[in-house]
């Protein structure tokens, strides 16, 4: 019989944390409930003292998912804790994830304390959890670089004051997969709470080395039997583990004799929804998910997959939820064929008049593009959701340009219902377009990256566009999704702008 290995997912906390991810609560709740659907065991929704919003957020995924435990991070201290229990009162099943450093360096200079001050502080803060609720996960944050045996006495001390579950996180992604290994292993052997099944011990892996993925096997091969992960491996710095990376690993490898609760089916979708939402494009490569992990261009490998899918293919792509036989809708489509695929995606239409005005983008869309896929769909989304009610809304666009012709863009922008008209030139169609905004809209701001991602084949094809702009000194992060780069482009300029923290414009 296969161990069961429960998937803690901190995309909402951990993979939030990077820059221009921000999600708002409704966002983070439509992420919640498509993780629920993939059969995520416990999600991470936030570090309620952080901000108002994280708070409020806690509140609302407990409120909106029914059977994953839903956790508060906080730090060893009882203001943090008091603050978490009040953000999980709605929860159906709660869990208090607190910590504190144990590293060296942490200790000394991050705390200016000592090793027996920080064990009696972990205790502190494990006990003090224990008073609002029975599920409490302790973290020992840098415990990649933390000595074992004394990681092991920090670990004892909080299993014995009644830590269900103890993360042993490699914070900074030093450690490889061997030496990871053997930590866990050591902790399993040296702390008698993991072997008479009185706590859990959880992997929590950064990917800096590029070793995330491979050092959380090596800890679930060696005792551990939680997770910590995010959806596309989002996530400070370089990243953390991937979840459909785990997920796939187990599910390939039966003979390891691990199963997760993942409905591996919602992997591609959920993927999508999150790289949409997170303006945070997917690496072409990038295992599982990536456009290209099932494509093959090497005329050798066409041959051998042509012949039976098994020579170059380890997984079913259908396995992750790429159906090649996915509805096609088109301009003759429907709402309901509309509101049923997107239900598919794990997108839940929460009024007709909200339809009404997806259906409207749709149809845009489809004339223009003929067929939508799934992926057209989850871009176009979130490009609804990301513009429903912005202050400055383009009416139209029109550029020339061509070799010998200088570039010429007008564009009309709707301003709280005032109609503004400009023109430029620039050194290409893009720049055209942009001096012509700014005409407009009169503000200090520099267009600082800009990055185009085609979904998938073909000269129709959608496009998404990510950029940053900054203003007054801080970096304001775009969307913008079309058939057209430059008419993308600059909605996700204007994206940026209705992001701008002034008064009027």
């Amino acid at each position: 019989m296969a161990d069961r290995l429960y998937i803690f997912d901190t995309t909402l906390r951990d993979g939030e944390q990077v820059p221009g991810c921000q999600l708002n609560t409704v966002e983070k709740i439509q992420v919640a409930k498509q993780l629920e659907q993939l059969g995520v065991d416990v999600i991470e929704a936030g570090f309620p003292i952080s901000s108002p919003g994280d708070f409020n957020s806690v509140i609302e995924i407990s409120k909106a998912v029914t059977w994953p435990t839903i956790c508060a991070l906080t730090r060893a201290v009882e203001k943090d804790i008091d603050c978490a229990a009040q953000a999980l009162q709605y929860a159906k099943h709660k869990r208090i994830h607190t910590g504190i450093g144990t590293s060296p360096s942490h200790i000394k200079y991050k705390f200016n304390s000592t090793p027996e001050e920080i064990i009696e502080r972990a205790v502190a803060a494990v006990k003090y959890a224990k008073k609002y609720v029975e599920d409490v996960e302790f973290y020992a944050e840098d415990a990649g670089r933390t000595d074992n045996e004394y990681l092991a006495r920090v670990i004892d001390a909080v299993t014995k004051a009644g830590a269900t579950v103890c993360n042993i996180p490699d914070t900074t992604g030093f450690r490889t997969p061997y030496e990871y290994g053997e930590k866990i292993k050591y902790l399993y052997e040296h702390v008698d709470a993991f072997a008479a099944g009185k706590s859990i011990l959880s992997t929590h892996c950064h990917n800096d080395l590029g070793m995330a993925t491979a050092n959380t096997c090596a800890g679930v091969l060696n005792g551990a039997r939680q997770v910590e992960v995010t959806i596309n491996g989002i996530g400070e710095r370089a990243g953390n583990t991937s979840l459909e990376e785990i997920a796939m690993i187990f599910k390939t490898h039966p003979d390891l004799g691990i199963e997760t609760n993942i409905n591996t089916q919602k992997i591609w979708p959920t993927s999508r929804m999150v790289s949409t939402l997170m303006n945070m494009p997917v690496q072409p490569n990038k295992a599982i998910v990536g456009k290209n992990a099932f494509a093959h261009s090497s005329g050798i490998h066409q041959d051998g997959v042509l012949k039976n899918a098994s020579t170059y293919e380890i997984m079913d792509p259908k396995d992750v939820g790429i159906d090649e036989n996915a509805i096609v809708l088109t301009a003759r489509s429907g709402r309901a064929a509309l509101k049923h695929r997107l239900s598919v995606l794990g997108i839940e239409i929460q009024s007709q008049e909200q339809l009404d005005k997806l259906y409207q983008k749709f149809l845009e869309m489809a004339d223009k593009k003929k067929q939508l896929n799934d992926e057209d769909l989850l871009v176009l989304t979130g490009a609804s959701i990301n513009t429903s009610e912005h202050l400055v809304k383009m009416e139209s666009l029109q550029v020339t340009s061509g070799k010998g012709i200088t570039p010429v863009a007008a564009i009309k922008l709707k301003i709280a219902n005032e109609v503004f008209e400009a023109a430029a030139t620039g050194n290409g169609p893009v720049d055209a377009s942009i001096k012509a905004l700014k005409q407009i809209i009169h503000r200090q701001m520099e267009l600082k990256e800009l990055t185009i991602q085609a979904i998938s084949k073909g000269s129709d094809d959608l496009c998404k566009v990510h950029v940053q702009v900054e203003h007054e000194g801080t970096v304001y992060y775009g969307f913008g999704s079309n058939t057209d780069i430059v008419t993308a482009t600059v909605e996700a300029y204007i994206d940026c702008i209705n992001k701008f923290k002034v008064a009027k414009l």
